[in-house]
């Protein structure tokens, strides 16, 4: 191999990295909110993030975040968030991401299912720092939902 051959691929071998560190961020974002772990939060988001969950209760930051998640999740049975379909646009130091969720909400409200579905995107831009990947902005793009509204009324979470 000539050295410009071991450049371009070094070159794709890092591209690589990025591109499955940032899906490792949006992956460790729902296992925070799945077991309601909300400080494992502080390796998903930067401190001044901010986000869009389509809703009036958004606050801004880190804390801001994890409050308004832990307000929305905390009166649930259990919640179960997958996402799916990555696709990752790396650009040096700044990158962006978006992919596919469904978002299980599970409560008992006494009348009807106990089971509310949110399906959509998450569209992210995210920062390179020193500790790794971060979302500096998540959008919530709701596609669509199904079952009983109730279960998340408590808390509106569609997190």
């Amino acid at each position: 191999m000539t050295a410009l051959a071991d450049e371009e691929v070094l070159a794709a071998y890092r591209l690589h990295l990025d591109k499955q560190a940032v899906i490792d961020v949006a992956i460790a974002y729902t296992y925070a909110l799945d077991s309601n772990e909300f400080d494992l939060l502080d390796d998903v988001f930067l401190p001044d993030a901010t986000v869009n969950y389509t809703d009036e209760n958004a606050r801004p930051g880190r804390d801001g975040i994890k409050d308004r998640i832990a307000e929305a999740l905390g009166p649930l049975d259990n919640s179960q968030h997958i996402c799916s379909n990555h696709e990752v646009h790396i650009a040096g130091d700044t990158a962006s991401h978006r992919c596919y969720l469904q978002a299980q909400h599970i409560r008992d409200v006494g009348e009807g299912s106990p089971l509310f579905i949110v399906a959509g995107r998450y569209v992210d831009d995210l920062v390179r720092t020193p500790d790794g990947w971060r979302i500096k902005h998540r959008d919530l793009i709701r596609m669509w939902t199904d079952g009983n509204p109730a279960v998340v009324m408590a808390g509106r979470a569609e997190g």
